[in-house]
C-alpha cells in the first residue's frame, strides 16, 4: 500500500530555530551569577557595619516587612547594630506638598557631603489610598544627591500610618547610624498637625514654608509652628524675594509669642532658594549652633531619652494592634461583625466592644 500524503494545513507547526549552544550557555551562566544567595543575618550585620549600602537597604526592607520570620531577623540585626547607633544628628524636615522639600534636601544633602560628612535621607512617600503604592519616588527627584558615594536615599511608603512617617522609620534611623551616617534627614509627607511623630524622633525640627501662603498671621497650624526649631521660607527667588522677606519678618514676630522651649533656643526664620542653591549654608550653620547649645545645656541628651521612651510605647502599641488583628478568632469574628453592621443589626461601638472582649 502506498502511504497517503499528509494534508497541508495552516494548523501544522514548523520547527523553531534552535538557539546557538554557545549563546544559551552564556545566558544561563549570566543568570546564575545574578541569582545571588540571600544573605544571612550575620552577613547583613557585617555589611551594615562595613557601610555597605546594599546590606543597609536589605536590612531596612526586613524591618519594614510584616512577615514573622523577617521581623525576627530584623530584631536581631537592630540588636547587633544598636551599640553602634546614636552618633548622628537627626533632622526632621516637613512642609506642605509643593513647598520644595525634595529640592531643598538635595541641595542641603550635597552641602553636608561637601563638609566631609555622610548623609542618609529617609524620604517618606505618600501612599495611594487605593493601590497602597508610593506616589512620588524621591530617588528620581534627587538625581545629583543619589550619585554621591557618601549619601544614602531610602524612600518608604507612608502606608496607613499617621504623623507623616512610615511605621519603621525609627528602626531605619538606627540602622543608618550604625552604617556610619553622621546626619539623618527625615523628609515627611507634610500632612499637618500629626507631624508630632516626626518631632518625637528628631533632634532638630525644620519647617519649610512658602511666602504669601497666608500662614504668617494665622494661629494656624499652631501645633506645628510650636514644635519648629526653625522656619525656612523657601523659593525666595525671582519676583518672590520681597514677599519672602516680608514673610520672614512676620514669622519672626509670631515666634516670639510662643512659650519658651526650655532649651535656651529661640526659633529663627531664614529664607533660601533651594532651586538656586542660595541660603542653604546659613541653615546648616544655624543647626550646628542649635546642636552646640543644646548639648552644652543637657537638653540634647534629655530629648534623646524622651525619644527612646516614646519609641518604646509606640512599639508596644504597634505590637498589640498587630497581634489583635492577626488573631485567628478575631479574624473570623471580625467578618461576622462587619456583616451585622452592614445589615444595620449592630452599631460600630457594640461590634468593637464585642471584639475587644473575646479573649476576656
Amino acid at each position: 500500500m502506498t502511504k497517503k500524503k499528509a494534508k497541508i494545513t495552516a494548523l501544522n507547526e514548523k520547527e523553531g530555530v534552535s538557539q546557538p549552544k554557545s549563546l544559551s550557555e552564556k545566558v544561563a551562566s549570566t543568570l546564575k551569577k545574578r541569582r545571588k544567595k540571600v544573605p544571612s543575618t550575620n552577613d547583613l550585620i557585617k555589611g551594615v557595619l562595613k557601610k555597605d549600602k546594599t546590606s543597609l537597604s536589605r536590612a531596612i526592607t526586613l524591618v519594614e516587612s510584616t512577615n514573622k520570620n523577617h521581623q525576627k531577623q530584623a530584631r536581631k540585626i537592630i540588636e547587633a547594630c544598636l551599640p553602634h547607633a546614636n552618633k548622628s544628628i537627626r533632622i526632621g524636615i516637613t512642609g506642605v506638598p509643593g513647598v520644595g522639600k525634595s529640592t531643598f534636601i538635595e541641595q542641603f544633602g550635597k552641602l553636608i557631603v561637601q563638609n566631609n560628612l555622610r548623609v542618609a535621607v529617609l524620604a517618606v512617600d505618600p501612599s495611594s489610598s487605593i493601590s497602597g503604592g508610593s506616589i512620588m519616588g524621591d530617588k528620581t527627584r534627587m538625581e545629583d544627591l543619589v550619585k554621591e558615594s557618601n549619601a544614602f536615599i531610602r524612600p518608604s511608603a507612608s502606608g496607613d500610618s499617621l504623623g507623616g512617617v512610615a511605621k519603621n522609620t525609627r528602626e531605619a534611623i538606627l540602622l543608618c547610624e550604625a552604617a556610619g551616617y553622621n546626619v539623618i534627614l527625615i523628609e515627611t509627607v507634610g500632612v499637618g498637625q500629626s507631624e508630632t511623630v516626626v518631632h518625637s524622633m528628631t533632634d532638630f525640627f525644620l519647617l519649610l514654608k512658602l511666602a504669601g501662603a497666608g500662614d504668617e498671621l494665622q494661629g494656624i497650624k499652631r501645633g506645628i509652628i510650636e514644635m519648629a526649631d526653625s522656619i525656612i521660607i523657601n523659593k525666595a527667588d525671582g519676583g518672590n524675594i520681597t514677599a519672602a522677606k516680608i514673610a520672614k519678618t512676620e514669622f519672626n514676630r509670631a515666634l516670639h509669642l510662643y512659650p519658651n522651649k526650655g532649651n535656651n533656643w529661640v526659633p529663627k526664620t531664614l529664607t533660601c532658594s533651594a532651586l538656586n542653591n542660595e541660603g542653604i549654608s546659613n541653615i546648616w550653620e544655624l543647626i550646628q549652633k542649635y546642636i552646640s547649645i543644646t548639648k552644652a545645656n543637657g537638653y540634647f541628651q534629655q530629648k534623646r531619652k524622651e525619644q527612646n521612651k516614646y519609641w518604646m510605647l509606640q512599639t508596644i502599641e504597634n505590637a498589640i494592634k498587630s497581634d489583635f488583628y492577626n488573631h485567628p478568632k478575631i479574624k473570623k469574628e471580625l467578618k461576622k461583625q462587619l456583616t451585622l453592621m452592614e445589615d444595620n443589626k449592630l452599631t460600630p461601638f457594640e461590634a468593637a466592644n464585642y471584639l475587644l472582649t473575646i479573649n476576656d
